[in-house]
């Protein structure tokens, strides 16, 4: 007879997410607007243009956090999450210096089809293996299969700002700033909830395979509405007013721009705080779960609902940061990331004291991702593409993103090697850690991020007055559509 518990089951998740787009709606309507002359046919076709590409975006976060579900199943030691995690990220940020140059060259729609691709064939090759045996790949074989993917998905930033560099106008990025700032948050809930879940009710192979099909969906979505220019879309160029303003013709040459861009104090420093950022995000995103399964602290709210809870932060941190940024700070983003930083420099001394009281821990770990998140959102997403200009964004993207996945590789060694680990051998067989529920083991996870945010902190202050220069003055409007 037909049980009917696992489709209650789905519709009580199925709620929540429905309320959440509801309320993602509302606030992308309600945000402040700038006038800037642009018509409403530009209007509709831009977010016809920035939809399918920014959830392509979020879906392919979908396909690179799900590696924490095996680490949360205990399918893998807490060491190698760390390897598998510190040599993806760090082929991540090296690709940038390819993949950069390449996203100014063909154009960040040829790009993010290849992201979307690429990504897609990596984790279905990940399902299909785990399908065939009913365990994850060998340990070097799935770390060559995460490499690989995150090569791919290091196309995802650079393409999702090169291709809006384009359509936002400099005084408008901040507040776009923080819808990138959503969708990225949809991606990190779709990878800690969603993905588990379709596991649970399916099989462990889908938590690799459900991001696979869902990118395929979305490969042929990007390539049927997103353009790299107004102007490809049948609409008017526009001067952004940004770095490459007055400048016309193809990029610079990889090399020339890069060398350009590390001897540019402004760019060299806003890299090295998104150094600071991708430590901290990592290790509040990645690690949170497994502090809190480890402490016991399975069946809590925010346990449970990590991905809910990290995407409603994200919703937050990035809308914060992008209004204050437009409309108190005039479109500069270090004044932003100076505010956030000092968040989180508090959030990581806060812990050190309520590791006693791991409970009050979540909350702190929650508020602190609201800041880490705003942060990324204001320096890779909108930063890059101010002071790199709409010709070089594809690699001023790069450069910056590539310092955030330093940071990251980073983290994944440092944490890898400091915290205890969820698996042990004995006699040659894994079996659970019996010191991993003690908190005094996990000192080094806060500690480890207060030096981080002070330099991320002292840095940012630094950079406080830094603004863009365009080569000739702002032209704000957008001219009607071509008939």
């Amino acid at each position: 007879m037909y049980d009917a518990r696992p489709m209650d089951k789905l519709q009580q998740e199925v709620v929540p997410i429905l309320i959440l787009c509801a309320a993602i709606a509302v606030v992308v309507t309600r945000l402040p607007k700038i006038d800037l002359g642009h018509t409403r046919a530009f209007r509709r076709r831009r977010v016809l243009n920035w939809l399918p590409l920014g959830l392509t975006y979020a879906f392919l976060y979908m396909g690179r956090y799900n590696l924490v579900g095996l680490l949360d199943a205990k399918l893998i030691s807490g060491k190698q999450f760390g390897e598998i995690d510190a040599v993806g990220s760090l082929v991540y940020g090296i690709a940038f210096l390819l993949n950069g140059p390449l996203a100014d060259r063909w154009g960040g729609r040829a790009t993010i089809l290849i992201a979307a691709a690429g990504a897609a064939v990596c984790n279905a090759i990940i399902g299909l293996m785990i399908n065939a045996s009913g365990a994850p790949p060998a340990f070097y074989t799935l770390m060559l299969l995460f490499s690989l993917n995150m090569y791919f998905q290091s196309f995802g930033a650079v393409s999702i700002v090169k291709v809006n560099a384009s359509w936002f106008h400099l005084r408008e990025r901040g507040t776009f700033g923080g819808i990138f700032g959503i969708l990225i948050s949809l991606g990190l809930y779709l990878a800690f909830d969603w993905a588990p879940k379709i596991a649970a009710m399916t099989s462990l192979a889908w938590l690799f395979l459900s991001p696979a099909v869902i990118l395929v969906v979305f490969f042929g979505l990007s390539f049927a509405f997103v353009r790299n220019t107004p102007a490809d879309a049948g609409l008017s160029d526009f001067d952004v007013a940004d770095a490459s303003s007055g400048e016309t013709g193809p990029p610079d040459r990889a090399l020339v721009i890069i060398r350009r861009m590390l001897t540019n104090r402004v760019i060299l420093i806003i890299a090295l705080i998104s150094l600071c950022s991708g430590f901290l995000r990592q290790g509040i995103l990645k690690w949170y779960r497994t502090f809190a399964s480890a402490v016991h602290l399975t069946g809590t709210f925010v346990f449970d609902h990590w991905g809910m809870v990290s995407c409603i932060c994200g919703i937050t941190g990035g809308i914060f940061a992008g209004v204050v940024s437009d409309h108190l700070f005039k479109s500069r983003r270090p004044p932003v990331s100076t505010v956030l930083f000092g968040l989180l420099l508090g959030g990581s001394i806060a812990i050190v004291p309520l590791l006693q009281a791991p409970g009050a821990v979540s909350w702190v770990i929650a508020f602190m991702a609201i800041a880490v998140i705003g942060v990324h959102g204001m320096l890779s997403g909108v930063a890059s593409q101010d002071f790199g200009g709409r010709r070089n964004a594809g690699t001023a993207t790069g450069l910056i993103d590539g310092f955030v996945y330093l940071g990251t590789a980073l983290q994944g060694f440092v944490y890898g090697n400091l915290l205890p680990p969820t698996v042990i051998t004995v006699d040659g067989k894994p079996v659970p850690n019996p010191h991993v529920g003690d908190v005094a083991n996990w000192y080094a996870w806060p500690v480890a991020m207060i030096p981080v945010a002070v330099i991320g902190l002292l840095l940012s202050l630094s950079v406080w007055n830094a603004r863009v220069k365009p080569h000739t003055p702002a032209i704000a409007p957008v001219l009607p559509a071509r008939s």
